[in-house]
Parts: C-alpha cells; sequence; structure tokens
C-alpha cells in the first residue's frame, strides 16, 4: 500500500475515504501477525495514513452545514 499523501486524500469523497480506511486497518492487521512472526514492518506508516484519513474527514464533515 503507497502512502496517501493529505492533498491526495482531500480529492476523495467520504465512501471512498471509509472503504480506503476499512482497506487499511485489514492491511494493519495482516502486518501485526507478520510482525509477531518477524517479518518487515510497515505499522507505523499504515497508522499514520489511517490517522490522515480520519482527519481529513472529521475536517470534511465539520466544514458541511447543518441541517435541521
Amino acid at each position: 500500500m503507497a502512502i496517501l499523501k493529505s492533498k491526495d486524500i482531500a480529492k476523495m469523497s467520504e465512501t471512498e475515504i471509509e472503504e480506503k480506511t476499512k482497506e487499511l486497518r485489514m492491511e494493519l492487521m495482516k502486518n501485526k501477525i507478520n510482525a509477531a512472526k518477524g517479518g518487515k514492518l510497515k505499522i507505523r506508516e499504515i497508522k499514520r495514513t489511517i490517522a490522515r484519513l480520519l482527519t481529513i474527514n472529521r475536517l470534511n464533515n465539520l466544514n458541511k452545514p447543518v441541517v435541521k
């Protein structure tokens, strides 16, 4: 999985961000299993990318007008 930059994430729709977050969480789980077996670690990069996705998604939701 390539590391996503903030400007690339900002161009994504909300559903794309949610899908990518789910995908990265699955990859994180696989990497944690591999780390336990002694494999390569990308855990830090994946966690940071997930945090970027969630942060930008949250900012996008805050900028939407509230409809009652």
